[in-house]
């Protein structure tokens, strides 16, 4: 399958220049309308996070999704409060000052996993830069509180960069996490208007470094489209996140939290949705979730399943054009030697 340089949106700026915040599309699509939640698990589940003091991502980034998952007995838990320290464009979680970190918090949540009887959960956190290891010994934390009251269940975490700090990382992985998420979550290019506080070359080497950590673990990244990325640069996410041998990729389409939030550039179709994830899986990734209203930890508890079963059944080989080998940073005249520490398996 040929895969076409489609310009999406524009060139790329000149050298220096600061990109050009695109316009938003007139109308959202039909295949982005959902319905609104309010079924007898959202309502027990919502109930009970306020009665232990708990935070969900699903509720502070108004996730699409929440009426599904939470009728399936699924939530992303956001530890570490819910101001954040850095102020991305595209995200819709309060930035600020936090407040101070809360020792018991991994107790409370490990109660929640206990009495939701959840088979797979999924932990992030806000940036917490203002703490010294960015909040990493939460993380371990609450991994060894669901461990010791739930230990069939399944725990996936989605961090942070932590700065790039390797001693924060470690301490998160030592508490061996079944699934290490980082999210990319745009092309390099965008990252100085979506991302300001974080850096591309620093994301791929937290999931490099976190598979060199723990070679036998998975990781997972997630990439969000519309914020006026091209789609070759979307390609080129891919490529860089299988080169740092990230297992699952989820992509999926950013949706404006408020006016004041970067705009939409572009809506993909569902059908390039499900192109992408063709091309996911021709790259090597053992899952790819990829649809509109795809968000990190949507169907999670699906993909540990599928992930750990040794690849996905219709996963086949590409042509040559679509290998990871076929366009590497280094090929691009970009790496500065930041990735090359050693990945050893997968």
């Amino acid at each position: 399958m040929a895969v076409p340089l489609v310009q999406l949106t524009r060139t790329a700026p000149a050298f220096g220049a600061t990109p050009a915040v695109p316009s938003i599309p007139a109308r959202k699509p039909g295949w982005l309308k959902v319905k609104a939640p309010g079924g007898p698990n959202y309502v027990r589940i919502k109930t009970m996070m306020r009665e232990l003091g708990l935070h969900t991502v699903c509720e502070e980034a108004r996730c699409p999704n929440v009426g599904e998952c939470w009728e399936h007995e699924a939530a992303t838990f956001m530890i570490l409060g819910d101001v954040c320290t850095r102020n991305c464009t595209y995200c819709a979680v309060a930035h600020g000052t936090p407040k101070a970190f809360d020792p018991l918090e991994p107790i409370r949540l490990a109660e929640a996993v206990s009495r939701m009887n959840l088979q797979h959960v999924v932990i992030t956190s806000v940036d917490r830069d203002d703490l010294p290891n960015g909040g990493a010994e939460a993380f371990a934390g609450c991994i060894t509180e669901i461990r010791r009251r739930q230990p069939g269940t399944t725990v996936e975490v989605l961090i942070p960069d932590f700065k790039g700090s390797e001693r924060a990382l470690q301490i998160v992985m030592d508490a061996r996490p079944d699934i290490l998420n980082h999210n990319l979550e745009t092309a390099e290019r965008l990252y100085r208007m979506a991302r300001p506080g974080g850096r591309y070359d620093r994301a791929l080497r937290v999931l490099a470094n976190a598979r060199r950590m723990v070679p036998d673990g998975l990781t997972k990244s997630g990439v969000i489209l519309g914020m006026g990325e091209e789609w070759d640069e979307v390609l080129v996410c891919m490529r860089d996140l299988r080169r740092s041998d990230v297992n699952i990729l989820t992509l999926g389409q950013y949706l404006r939290p408020s006016g004041s939030h970067m705009p939409v550039a572009r809506y993909y179709t569902p059908d390039e949705f499900v192109e992408l994830r063709e091309i996911g899986l021709s790259l090597g990734f053992s899952h790819v979730e990829s649809s509109p209203l795809t968000r990190s930890s949507y169907h999670a508890w699906e993909q540990v399943t599928a992930a750990k079963g040794g690849g996905h059944p219709e996963r086949r080989e590409g042509p040559p054009g679509l290998r990871p080998e076929s366009l590497t940073r280094a090929e691009r005249g970009e790496d500065d030697g930041s990735l090359k520490a050693p990945v050893e398996h997968r």
